[in-house]
């Protein structure tokens, strides 16, 4: 059996211990290769283009240009590579322009190792990650905003299904065993939903649905420190 390649990592952030710190956390881990890291999102731009990494670990708060700003501009050019917002703030004026500029997952620094890895791994396949303090942010934004257009009634009753396994937070092989259908027809599936509601992530499809009403707002409907 081939082995499977690691996960091309690029971690961006402006205080050197924080960047000591991940790099020895991933010396022991051999599914993640780290291959450069930047301490400011000018830096990152130009090594997304570079390096083309599957997952860019970012901060938000750095000089020249901020996370949210080079998660913007590295997703227009390498759409391919997936951004893991990695950060102490998780404000409201944070999160939602971090998310709707292109990132599908956000973690905080104060998570534990384990929590980080799992982040990085999910990440990498393209499935949504958010810190339960951050979807408590997300849903506040939420209820303080208008309805969505008709986007939404144009998904399928089986697409509303994979959409609400989505949303809590089952990977595409989880739901194409909840749903006893084969993973490619449910890759197939979430591509079509991120189509049809006009939206480039996991993360943007589930928080569009649950301002359309169509997702349970319910915390507790996903467990801590999981995938959303």
């Amino acid at each position: 059996m081939e082995e499977k390649a690691p996960v091309k990592l690029l971690i961006v952030d402006d205080y050197p211990v924080v960047l000591s710190g991940l790099v020895s956390m991933l010396k022991n881990h051999t599914d993640i290769e780290l291959v450069g890291v930047a301490s400011n999102g000018l830096k990152a731009i130009e090594l997304a283009g570079k390096l083309t990494p599957k997952v860019v670990l970012m901060n938000l708060n750095m000089p020249e240009v901020d996370g949210i700003e080079a998660t913007r501009i590295i997703r227009k050019a390498n759409p391919e590579i997936n951004i893991l917002i990695f950060s102490g703030v998780n404000t409201s004026e944070k999160v939602l322009p971090a998310l709707s500029a292109g990132a599908i997952g956000f973690i905080l620094k104060d998570a534990t190792e384990p929590d980080i890895l799992q982040a990085i791994r999910s990440v990498a396949r393209g499935e949504a990650w958010l810190h339960p303090s951050v979807v408590e942010h997300v849903l506040k934004q939420i209820n303080t905003q208008d309805e969505q257009d008709g986007l939404v009634e144009k998904l399928t009753e089986r697409e509303l299904e994979v959409l609400r396994l989505m949303a809590k937070g089952y990977s595409n092989h989880e739901i194409a065993r909840l749903m006893i259908l084969s993973a490619a027809t449910v890759h197939t599936h979430v591509s079509r939903i991120l189509a049809k509601l006009e939206v480039s992530s996991r993360t943007q499809a589930v928080i569009y649905a649950m301002r359309a009403g169509v997702i349970s707002e319910n915390k507790n409907e996903s467990s801590p420190a999981d995938p959303v």
